[in-house]
């Protein structure tokens, strides 16, 4: 049984009350979306963690990617990731690793997280060709539904799968003039194998086998955006509404199975578009749960991606999308360092409680407001614990030479709430 379908059932799970409690709604509440497939609550039937919900009327959440690559391989650097995204505050990871004992790293990741922990199938499938010096679409369907099978079992609670990337979705990529063309990794394998192959995506063809294997687990899907823009210019395009549209009719499919399913959203798209691609996912896709990379609002920042995804994925949260994808400052030149994940982690979680503001989620302004209060009688110790990221407003005034004053240095004797404070 998967939550979805017991929440169909009329059953309000554990998970569910916790997730009740967390939110500050009703347990009610939580089932009755679930059982619409609007919240989803990833979580393996074969782990022990306190779930997290994500969807409609929930606090956004945000996840952080780690894993090895290829040319980087240090598990217990991956570890150390892990526990700086998680100090920092991501409600979820994701075991992107490429390079490695994939099943050691995996094992490794899922005991020390205790949130939900994600993955990629496709890349343990790349990862194994890799090594065997073989071409990255020399894959059979039953070598990926065994690894889809094999990290199920071991405890993965969500998996992107790219089953929009078709036959008839690459004619619409081919006729296209997208100017970065497929910059998804899973899109790109599924794509290239199709065509090598000249069959179609054995996930979308097989669509049916993935839902029994997922369901035995109760392992939420993640429908990957394999044709999401990867270039600003390209945002909002044919291949990418093609690819939503077929996602639309999965998640149809998934829900009746009683499988908890989401989708994951672009990308790069200009602040003007952000809103419109929520609601067209919202719309398309039956207000599945929309899990978003970024947006990066352009393409001309390098080094400081963390800010133009912060940019757009607060947009985004406020527009409705219900789960947002860290970008690092590493973004599009070199695998994160452990700065680099705190950074990315702190500013996707900014961009998440800028959008639950908006949205209007219990107890988001509410929090702001204590700031406020806070900062009314320069009450800094209490600042710093309200603060997103308590560690560095607190070093920061710590190397002030004012650190020992009621006041800054920014205003010294100046300063406003200071001189009213005093003067009143």
């Amino acid at each position: 049984m998967t939550q979805l379908s017991q929440a169909k059932g009329g059953k309000i799970t554990p998970e569910m009350k916790f997730v009740a409690e967390q939110e500050g709604c009703s347990p009610e509440h939580i089932r009755k979306y679930t059982a619409e497939g609007k919240i989803v609550i990833p979580k393996n039937i074969k782990r022990k963690f306190e779930p997290k919900g994500i969807g409609k009327g929930l606090r956004t959440k945000v996840n952080a990617n780690i894993g090895t690559s290829p040319d980087h391989i240090d598990p217990e650097e991956e570890l150390n990731k892990l526990k700086v995204a998680l100090a920092c505050g991501a409600d979820s990871v994701m075991d992107l690793s490429t390079g490695g004992n994939l099943k050691e790293i995996r094992k490794a990741i899922l005991e020390n997280s205790c949130v939900m922990v994600g993955s990629v199938p496709i890349y343990e499938v790349a990862a194994v060709l890799s090594e065997k010096n073989k071409n990255l679409w020399e894959f059979s369907s039953e070598q990926l539904f065994g690894i889809i099978e094999k990290q199920c079992e071991d405890g993965i609670d969500f998996i992107t799968v790219h089953c929009g990337i078709t036959e008839r979705s690459l004619e619409v990529v081919n006729n296209s003039p997208r100017i970065g063309g497929i910059v998804s990794r899973g899109g790109s394998i599924l794509a290239a194998w199709i065509k090598h192959n000249k069959k179609e995506n054995p996930l979308y063809e097989n669509f049916d086998r993935l839902l029994e294997i997922v369901f035995k687990y109760d392992v939420t899907l993640s429908l990957g955006d394999g044709l999401r823009p990867g270039a600003i210019a390209d945002a909002s395009d044919k291949p990418q509404m093609e690819e939503l549209i077929i996602m639309g009719e999965l998640v149809k499919r998934a829900r009746e199975k009683g499988v908890q399913v989401m989708i994951e959203g672009p990308g790069h798209v200009p602040i003007n578009q952000i809103k419109a691609n929520v609601i067209m996912e919202k719309r398309i896709c039956d207000e599945a749960p929309f899990y978003v990379l970024g947006p990066l609002t352009t393409d001309i920042a390098p080094g400081y991606d963390h800010i133009t995804s912060a940019i757009g994925g607060a947009i985004a949260a406020a527009s409705g999308a219900d789960f947002l994808c860290y970008v690092t400052p590493a973004e599009h030149l070199k695998l994160p360092d452990l700065n680099d994940i705190r950074e990315g982690v702190i500013a996707v979680r900014i961009a998440a409680h800028t959008g639950d503001i908006a949205k209007g989620i219990k107890g988001a302004v509410e929090r702001d407001i204590e700031m406020s209060k806070k900062r009314k009688i320069l009450d800094w110790e209490g600042m710093y614990e309200l603060a997103i990221d308590p560690y560095l407003p607190r070093k920061r005034r710590k190397e002030s030479e004012n650190f020992n004053k009621t006041v800054c240095t920014m205003c010294g004797k100046l300063c406003a709430i200071d001189l009213l404070n005093t003067a009143l």
